[in-house]
């Protein structure tokens, strides 16, 4: 079945190009959540606006992303968590945490999906987070988790 993406769909495409799926993951899985759309000729209209909002936005992200990196880089993101004697956390360092932290240090807005965490943070110390600001940029800064 042809679709159209109105949605990043990951290993299968960004948003505004047509793919061929089977018409199961279309019907049961894409269409419902608004991932996409079904591709019609007429919909090659909605095709190329998608593409032309997509640049125009992209242009303006990546200028805008690069100083958001800048921003996050220069940050200094302290995050204070219960954890017992031997340093180790009661729990993890999740996604929403992190953006907590950034917010609470004065940084941008971070969306909690853009936020990667190689490793579970399960220990006080300092930690190595990743944030996916468009998709050249990459800001990577580091998370000092205390105890408190």
């Amino acid at each position: 079945m042809k679709i159209i993406l109105t949605h990043e769909v990951p290993g299968l495409g960004s948003a505004g190009e047509v793919v061929e799926v089977k018409d199961g993951y279309a019907r049961n899985f894409l269409v419902p959540r608004g991932f996409a759309i079904r591709w019609t000729k007429g919909g090659q209209k909605d095709v190329d606006a998608i593409r032309r909002a997509r640049k125009i936005h992209e242009i303006q992200t990546l200028e805008a992303a690069t100083s958001v990196k800048a921003k996050l880089e220069g940050l200094q993101v302290k995050l204070a968590v219960r954890s017992g004697d031997a340093g180790r956390l009661f729990g993890s360092v999740t996604q929403a945490d992190v953006v907590a932290a950034i917010k609470a240090a004065d940084g941008p807005v971070v969306d909690k999906r853009a936020v990667a965490i190689a490793s579970p943070i399960k220990t006080v110390g300092t930690h190595k987070v990743s944030v996916k600001l468009h998709s050249d940029v990459l800001a990577n800064l580091d998370v000092d988790v205390v105890a408190g």
